[in-house]
């Protein structure tokens, strides 16, 4: 169930008429009314009509945005951070408030403070979440983030064109997400290699078999399983157990969504990942250097 919501709001399989419904009935509850809105059938293209709208917004600035760009050199490498030998996993802490699936996180937040706590409780990378519409992140946080840690950054968003790359670069990210669910091939292609001119690493994500052989046709070097499938928001870690078999050797894998506990992680290191992505169970713990070592206490069978 969706914090606050109601069970008028919360039920996922819903139809869009239902959905509809639900959404009406949130009026009044700014945040709340949009997460209804994305408990239709397909909330990956709902979130991507939002984006589309900020892109709009963005593209009068997408110019001078990429010249800063350009001339930014203080780059902390992303994906070697993740690298700490076959014998070990590493952990992208997520830096995060909300999410449609899960309502608000965490009610008194203060992303420094959090990413203050993740640094020194052992996270080798940070993902700071930005969308502010599904998310209640901002990018803002990237340059206060920068400022207190020294941890590389991933800006987790639905980037959909290359003025958000440029727009993440200013911004202090050393890395972006890009979604292969959210991209047709010559959009996804594009995108990475203006990260690249860019100097940005980039986190190529992957749901399903198609989507993974896509990431591979890129030669991406970071590629994401994530467990959630994006259009029901269904979480299921043997989506990443099924697709590890897959990804060639030489690439960085994080596993995504749905890590809780030792059993869940030990799972993705028994898979072949070389990294995971947390973030829910992190903000949840009241505790996060201890969660984090219970996370990463992994072992070889």
């Amino acid at each position: 169930m969706v914090s606050g919501m109601g069970t008028e709001c919360a039920q996922g399989g819903v139809s869009l008429a239902k959905g509809k419904e639900r959404a009406t009935a949130c009026v009044g509850r700014d945040f709340a009314a949009r997460l209804c809105l994305v408990m239709g059938k397909n909330r990956l293209q709902q979130i991507l009509e939002v984006k589309e709208k900020e892109v709009a917004r963005l593209l009068p600035r997408a110019e001078h945005l990429r010249a800063a760009a350009l001339q930014r050199n203080d780059f902390r490498p992303f994906t070697r951070a993740l690298d700490c030998g076959p014998g070990a996993l590493s952990l992208i802490a997520e830096v995060k408030k909300a999410s449609p699936s899960a309502g608000v996180i965490a009610q008194d937040f203060d992303p420094v403070r959090i990413a203050l706590e993740y640094e020194a409780g052992g996270a080798h990378a940070l993902s700071i979440l930005t969308d502010v519409e599904f998310f209640q992140g901002d990018l803002a946080y990237l340059s206060r983030i920068r400022a207190a840690v020294g941890l590389p950054l991933l800006r987790k968003d639905f980037i959909i064109h290359e003025a958000q790359i440029a727009e993440a670069c200013v911004a202090g990210a050393d890395a972006i997400l890009l979604i292969v669910a959210a991209l047709e091939q010559d959009r996804l292609e594009a995108l990475y290699q203006e990260a690249k001119v860019l100097q940005l690493d980039v986190l190529v994500e992957a749901h399903s078999a198609e989507e993974l052989d896509r990431a591979i046709d890129l030669g991406a070097d970071l590629i994401g399983i994530n467990n959630r499938n994006l259009t029901t928001f269904v979480v299921d870690l043997a989506t990443t157990e099924t697709l590890s078999e897959e990804v060639p050797e030489g690439v960085i894998l994080v596993c995504e969504s749905g890590l809780k506990t030792r059993s869940d992680t030990q799972r993705a290191f028994d898979a072949g990942c070389n990294a995971i992505l947390v973030g829910e169970s992190l903000m949840r713990s009241g505790n996060i250097a201890g969660q984090i070592t219970e996370l990463l206490g992994v072992s070889w069978d």
